[in-house]
């Protein structure tokens, strides 16, 4: 569970990214899921876009995702979200505590 000082440094990171993640009609599959671990685990902070064809909300979405890739949904602003798992193998975001 990050705190709130943990999830300001983390947006702040995530301002300037571009979506590396996109969700569309097809919704969250296990693909999805896979892709967004992979790309969890080799950067630990990513950002997804939900698609105006999925007809789900976009905070619902990103919170299932979250739960089913092990992440901490760190914010949902329109259709981006940011997710955030720390690696196992090279931790490269130190959080402030």
């Amino acid at each position: 569970m990050l705190t709130g000082k943990q999830k300001g440094y983390l947006r702040s990171l995530g301002h300037a990214m571009e979506p590396t993640l996109m969700l569309g009609k097809g919704g969250i599959t296990d693909r999805v899921c896979t892709q967004a671990a992979e790309a969890l685990e080799a950067n630990e902070l990513i950002k997804g876009r939900v698609l105006p064809n999925l007809m789900e909300s976009s905070k619902a979405v990103a919170e299932e995702l979250a739960e089913r890739v092990g992440a901490d949904l760190v914010q949902v602003v329109g259709r981006n979200f940011l997710l955030y798992r720390a690696s196992q193998k090279k931790p490269l975001i130190i959080l402030p505590t």
